[in-house]
């Protein structure tokens, strides 16, 4: 008896442990995304203080730095605080469904895929507005991560090595694709050419619009199906001994990662890597349980792209560079890191 006491004092204690480590972790994150976010609004080729920068978010006096705040900084930095919480929680999601840590919207074609058809709905049908490109997007990035899912369970099903081949393999081709669009199409494709390597920069109220209804609908998602997914990776004939429907947990996890990668495509071309590495930094900290992994994925998704987009505005500076050429220096190294060690999780 006095061995069951100790036993439960002990798994107390530990719970106790994992919930301070949880709260600290998520506090961190909150203060490096308030000091992230603060210093997108100040650093730039127009220099403002931090002082100003509060001072005049809350009492804006039409000011230049005012108007330069409400109308280039701010929404810039919302757009980047969304869609770093979009690409976090894509990537946690297809590494729950598919049980491998590699998996990310870029690794899977996903990214590709959508900026394929945003690329050809740009060239081939000029008129389209922006709300009528997310679906383009969204058509793409379904096609591009069923052909890689396709390719890598076939033959043996799914390992870590066969993911990322079949990735870089459709990756590759869908890429061959789009420069072959542009090389065709110079003169409708300019703007096009900034796009594609990723950035958030020049991004107004316009698009906040048109990214937040679809951000709110993926993020709600992928909290409520954190329960279970995390039962699913327990493994599929414990999942379904206990009553889930896999089916239906898998296919609502790829419509999720449909929507938060497509529209963050769409918004801010295809910036890889987030939903590679949070997912995983995440886990090591925290565990497996999804119902922490993603709202706590997306705070730091948005940690990571608001900080690299900060420091993207050094790399040419007073110009600025993609951000998507920052998350890429980033994120390239961790993924050779985990196909080093075969995709186990860490």
């Amino acid at each position: 008896m006095n061995q069951g006491v100790w036993e439960r004092g002990e798994c107390h204690v530990n719970q106790t442990l994992h919930r301070f480590k949880t709260g600290t972790v998520i506090l961190v994150g909150i203060l490096l995304l308030l000091a992230g976010f603060t210093a997108s609004l100040s650093i730039g080729a127009y220099s403002i203080s931090f002082s100003e920068v509060f001072g005049l978010l809350f009492s804006p006096d039409g000011s230049k730095a005012s108007s330069i705040i409400e109308t280039i900084r701010l929404p810039r930095a919302v757009t980047g605080v969304v869609i770093g919480m979009c690409l976090a929680s894509a990537g946690g999601l297809m590494q729950a469904i598919t049980n491998n840590p590699l998996a990310s919207p870029q690794v899977f074609g996903v990214n590709a895929g959508a900026s394929l058809m945003v690329v050809i709905g740009v060239v081939l049908f000029p008129g389209l507005g922006a709300g009528t490109l997310v679906y383009a997007a969204f058509l793409g990035a379904a096609a591009g991560g069923a052909a890689v899912y396709y390719m890598a369970s076939t033959g043996g099903g799914m390992t870590p090595v066969k993911l990322a081949l079949s990735g870089i393999t459709i990756h590759l081709l869908l890429s061959s694709m789009i420069e072959g669009v542009v090389l065709f199409h110079e003169t409708s494709t300019e703007d096009v050419l900034f796009w594609l390597a990723g950035g958030i920069d020049g991004r107004a109220w316009p698009d906040v619009q048109l990214l937040l209804p679809w951000a709110a609908v993926g993020l709600f998602g992928a909290v409520m199906i954190g329960k279970p997914l995390t039962t699913l990776g327990l493994g599929d004939d414990v999942a379904q001994g206990l009553g889930q429907k896999i089916g239906w947990i898998r296919g609502g996890a790829a419509i999720l990662v449909v929507i938060l990668a497509g529209i963050s495509v769409a918004v801010a071309g295809p910036i890889g890597f987030i939903g590679l590495i949070i997912p995983n930094i995440i886990r090591k900290l925290l565990g497996p349980d999804y119902r922490i992994l993603l709202p706590v994925s997306a705070l730091y998704g948005a940690v990571l792209l608001t900080s690299a987009d900060v420091l993207s505005r050094f790399i040419s500076y007073p110009g600025e560079a993609p951000v998507g050429i920052v998350t890429a220096l980033i994120g390239a190294p961790f993924f050779l890191y985990l196909a080093g060690r075969g995709g186990r999780n860490a």
